[in-house]
């Protein structure tokens, strides 16, 4: 039995000590090391298997972390991680106070730029490749980019304007045709071509003015280490088509790219996912919007479904299947979606634009000049709201309900339980003359009996949960659970305001008339957010009461699970219960 190489690796530096014959073999362990642990610990899976010969070449050819190495997205950065002084921390990842799932300028050097979004890796490179050059330094600046975030603008931009420096930077193109779903749009079938060696015409990153090279086995290492080092000669933009098979080393992360890029627990053995419970549960939140949309869909010939990228993870996946001519998969391009959907809306289309919260932050220009300026009647579906966990910093969507709420014309809703998020869907396609956008929270609600009969909202009307005295809580969202957990052996007022925008004045004002203390509670940031507005509305009414406002302090919350981040946010069930009986007791 051959010694374990993995076992004596602790950086870089180590690796470089191996004979290549013996890199195969380090592969091998460093697979077997990431299945094992993420089996159990949970994370991405598939981006990561699929890059390891790719990953041991980068850091064996490359004197990193001298030379500066860039992941895009970061799904892909795991065995990166466990070669550069993680390996024992890794089983960590993910967890609260553990390492970060994606690359992390805090937690390492050998993580040379924080990637949770796609498409910034070649822009990043660039921007340090140039420095690198005003300074008179002699460093690789290297990019690796997946196929389907290439195909978003801001990889254009980037590649755009290394064509025309002479900055040292090599920008590699992991092409395994897959990101989470399966890439799309024309430049995907421009590189199926040129893989299949069947593309007529002229290649367009030679074009674009780089050094071009590949297409080239991602799992070759002689191939992969003799490109490199022959590369590092080569001055100016250099472009690496390197192919590989996303969840390389695990059968079924072979066979099943989408449920395997984070499969949850599984067999580290046999690869095989544990069996989730039989026991009948509430429905995720996604799935509400997926089910319901194509519900209304079938009904209304106007309705289209837009997501950039995401059709399995926001669950539109299931119109793309039963009515494809009118839900769009665009790629990794926000942008576009918003504004695509802005296009519709003109044309009397009822479009709902499906994206997670945090990934709208990247349209924000398009939302407002795009729809708002032009009051067109486009639906947000703003999925993964609030909290979301693991994923950490990058993926909250805590930022929405202020970044919205300074946006004329624009209506902001988010629902207590899924039958609101039903009845709010129902409403919209019915006809409105204004931009609306939906906010939802990632995972399972808590009704089983949810597909009740549509009824009509009215637009801006909040509801009274429970009459109380003293202390009046203000709900948005599905927080509204947790308050109503916290209260039920309390005397106290609950009301879901349901919209952010416009508030339900009325139902404030009777709120302000009858208690003497008024919390407001949301899982956004509290610095121009519901809570923000509430106070706005105290002040404009001269109200005397005090306003507790309670929801994500302005800070950036790191990763963990939604119960611990929720407890240290104050914002579960035993803080609120706690709060209250302060204000009581007071």
């Amino acid at each position: 039995m051959k010694k374990s190489l993995l076992e004596y690796i602790d950086l870089p530096k180590d690796l470089r000590q191996l004979k290549a014959e013996d890199l195969p073999q380090l592969a091998k362990e460093l697979r077997e090391f990431i299945i094992n642990i993420v089996a159990t610990k949970e994370g991405h899976l598939g981006a990561s298997l699929g890059v390891v010969e790719l990953t041991i070449a980068l850091h064996y050819v490359f004197n990193t972390p001298e030379d500066l190495l860039i992941w895009d997205v970061g799904h892909q950065a795991y065995g990166h991680k466990i070669l550069t002084g993680r390996k024992n921390s890794f089983h960590t990842n993910r967890q609260l106070n553990g390492i970060s799932g994606f690359p992390k300028r805090s937690e390492s050097k050998y993580d040379t730029f924080g990637v949770g979004h796609s498409s910034t890796s070649i822009s990043a490179a660039l921007g340090m490749a140039i420095a690198s050059q005003l300074k008179g330094e002699n460093r690789h600046h290297i990019a690796v980019i997946g196929d389907a975030s290439i195909a978003s603008g801001m990889a254009f931009e980037g590649l755009n304007h290394a064509g025309v420096t002479d900055a040292n930077l090599l920008v590699i193109l992991n092409d395994n045709a897959i990101g989470i779903d399966p890439s799309v749009g024309a430049l995907k079938q421009y590189l199926t071509n040129v893989k299949k060696g069947t593309q007529k015409q002229d290649n367009i990153f030679e074009a674009l003015n780089f050094n071009y090279s590949g297409p080239i086995d991602g799992h070759d290492f002689p191939t992969l280490i003799s490109e490199l080092e022959r590369l590092k000669h080569i001055e100016g933009p250099k472009f690496l088509h390197v192919i590989t098979t996303k969840g390389k080393g695990l059968k079924q992360a072979e066979e099943n790219q989408v449920k395997y890029h984070a499969p949850g627990k599984f067999n580290a053995n046999t690869g095989e996912l544990i069996a989730k419970s039989s026991v009948s549960e509430p429905p995720k939140y996604q799935d509400v919007f997926g089910e319901t949309i194509v519900e209304l869909a079938l009904k209304n010939e106007k309705i289209i479904g837009i997501t950039p990228a995401m059709p399995t993870g926001s669950s539109l996946k299931y119109m793309m299947d039963k009515i494809p001519n009118r839900a769009f998969d665009v790629g990794i391009a926000e942008q576009h979606a918003v504004t695509l959907a802005a296009g519709m809306a003109t044309q009397g289309l009822i479009p709902f634009c499906n994206i997670y919260s945090t990934f709208l932050q990247r349209a924000y220009d398009q939302i407002i000049h795009d729809v708002a300026t032009q009051n067109l009647p486009v639906i947000f579906c703003l999925d993964r709201a609030g909290l979301v966990g693991e994923d950490g910093a990058t993926h909250h969507g805590v930022f929405d309900l202020a970044y919205l709420n300074c946006i004329p014309n624009l209506v902001i809703f988010a629902p207590r339980d899924a039958v609101a998020l039903r009845n709010i869907m129902y409403t919209v396609q019915l006809g409105i003359d204004f931009p609306i956008a939906i906010r939802y929270p990632r995972g399972r609600g808590h009704l089983l009996h949810w597909k009740q009969p549509f009824e009509i909202l009215t637009i801006g009307k909040g509801i009274c949960l429970k009459k109380g005295k003293q202390v009046a809580i203000l709900s948005v969202g599905t927080i509204a659970k947790h308050v109503e957990e916290a209260i039920k052996h309390f005397e106290v007022s609950h009301y879901d305001m349901q919209f952010i925008k416009p508030l339900d004045e009325s139902l404030l004002h009777d709120a302000f008339k009858t208690h003497k203390h008024i919390i407001t509670i949301e899982d956004g940031t509290t610095v121009g957010g519901f809570g923000s507005s509430v106070l706005a509305f105290t002040n404009t009414n001269n109200y005397k009461q005090s306003v507790t406002v309670l929801g994500i302090k302005d800070e950036f919350i790191e990763h963990g699970s939604i119960d611990q981040l929720q407890k240290l946010q104050q914002l579960d069930v035993s803080s609120i219960k706690e709060i209250v009986e302060k204000l009581i007791d007071n």
